[in-house]
């Protein structure tokens, strides 16, 4: 059996944190490749590595001097050293990165130092081999992850090497220049090494014990979730419940291979799992409600739109040219309603309404703000009768207004829009109805 660990930045913050996780990885001898973050925060007042080397290097692109921010950042890793007792010493590779950032490498590069210098810290830590992600995960020119290249460069690299060590959240363009992930990415390179080696099981460590059935910031201690798929868990972190990076799904579903939150601090913990299919039946007929604000939507209307050939096709031509990404389109018989991101449209609101009326000829035109979107998820809710209804009972038993309602044809989520102002009381009352009461 062969077991890939990833440890995200609250695990590997100090020295006492890189002994808990050494602990983890030799109580398994089966966990042989180790997928490190950058260190993150020691407190709540500290400051993540990542962040710090984004600073710095805007002062190198700012043509100012940046030694005593690069000097901090190396007591950071010293410290962790000197507290690991290990004959380590980082001198050589800092007067690399500064000679990179005086030459403007990149912000790709500045950011990816974090994850690079944890993994030379965790290799030596640990006495295993140290594998450069630079060497073996490939995007191409245009910055696209080119996931079969890297599944092959990495397989026949991990072959040769029993027991190795692959930073987080980056790889390289083809002519070597470096290239990260999206924040989070050290998911996704955990999830590439998995797939690589055939993972039995991709062991995905963080500070919490897996997923929760609602966010703990609205609903008091919420149970965790035992058993997700990768579908439940594809619509719950699209809404924001953020424990693992969404496409992190993708390279061990091509292989089945499931995936397992685990809690550093508490490694007793059986945490989630997260599965392509299961038979065991979620405790509650939901699996997890998740959610977000920060929407607004245009309503449009149209008399006979129905029979207009093209009219939808129009609308959201308009959006794309736009470059502007579409969440939802509930529609009715001269009616639909288009979501987006109120960030994300607010600033070309009127290039949309104008490109509106000139592809579509809409007879009315509305904008509405300040809209929350709510995932409401669960493989349960195929197989029990009146989910919908129940939900909508308790939102109106709450007094909240539903603003729109899409369910996916899987019948795996239902999505509500409600005002922004309803977004907390909306998910409270949905979570009572399922998981408070079991109504």
């Amino acid at each position: 059996m062969k077991k890939v660990v990833k440890f995200g930045g609250s695990s590997l913050a100090s020295a006492e944190q890189f002994k808990k996780v050494g602990e983890i990885i030799k109580a398994d001898p089966d966990r042989v490749y180790v997928v490190p973050s950058a260190p993150g925060k020691r407190n709540s007042k500290d400051t993540k590595v990542t962040d710090m080397l984004y600073k710095t290097y805007a002062l190198a692109e700012a043509k100012k001097d940046f030694s005593k921010q690069l000097a901090d950042i190396k007591a950071r890793y010293d410290e962790i050293i000197k507290g690991l007792n290990l004959k380590l010493d980082l001198s050589d590779e800092f007067k690399t990165i500064e000679k990179n950032f005086k030459a403007l490498a990149g912000n790709d590069y500045a950011a990816s130092r974090g994850e690079y210098l944890n993994g030379i810290i965790m290799a030596n830590f640990l006495g295993y081999e140290f594998i450069d992600s630079a060497t073996v995960v490939v995007f191409d020119k245009n910055g696209e992850f080119d996931g079969e290249k890297t599944n092959k460069l990495m397989a026949k690299k991990l072959e040769k090497t029993p027991k190795a060590v692959i930073p987080g959240f980056y790889g390289a363009y083809p002519d070597g220049s470096i290239k990260t992930f999206s924040r989070g990415g050290s998911d996704i390179t955990g999830s590439i090494v998995s797939r690589a080696i055939k993972a039995d099981v991709y062991e995905n460590w963080t500070d919490v014990s897996g997923f929760l059935v609602a966010d703990p910031r609205i609903i008091d201690k919420p149970p965790h979730i035992e058993t997700i798929t990768y579908t439940e868990l594809r619509e719950l972190a699209y809404m924001g419940a953020s424990v693992l990076h969404e496409d992190a799904i993708f390279p061990v579903r091509k292989e089945g291979i499931p995936i397992n939150i685990r809690n550093t601090n508490k490694p007793e913990d059986p945490g989630t799992w997260i599965v392509e299919s299961t038979a065991k039946k979620s405790k509650y007929v939901i699996t997890g409600i998740a959610g977000k604000k920060g929407f607004c939507c245009v309503n449009i209307l149209k008399d006979q739109m129905n029979s207009e050939i093209g009219f939808v096709r129009k609308v959201l031509q308009a959006f794309e040219d736009q470059e502007i990404s579409i969440e939802h389109v509930p529609s009715g018989i001269d009616t639909m309603t288009v979501f987006v991101q109120e960030d994300e449209f607010i600033e070309k609101e009127q290039s949309v309404v104008s490109e509106i009326h000139r592809l579509a000829h809409p007879d009315m035109l509305e904008i509405e703000s300040d809209l929350a979107l709510i995932a409401v998820v669960g493989r349960g809710m195929k197989s029990t009768r009146g989910t919908a209804g129940r939900i909508f009972s308790a939102l109106a038993h709450a007094s909240v207004n539903v603003r729109m309602i899409d369910q996916g044809s899987s019948e795996l989520n239902i999505i509500i829009g409600v005002d922004a102002r309803d977004f907390e009381k909306a998910i409270r009352s949905i979570y009572d109805i399922f998981v408070t009461t079991q109504f």
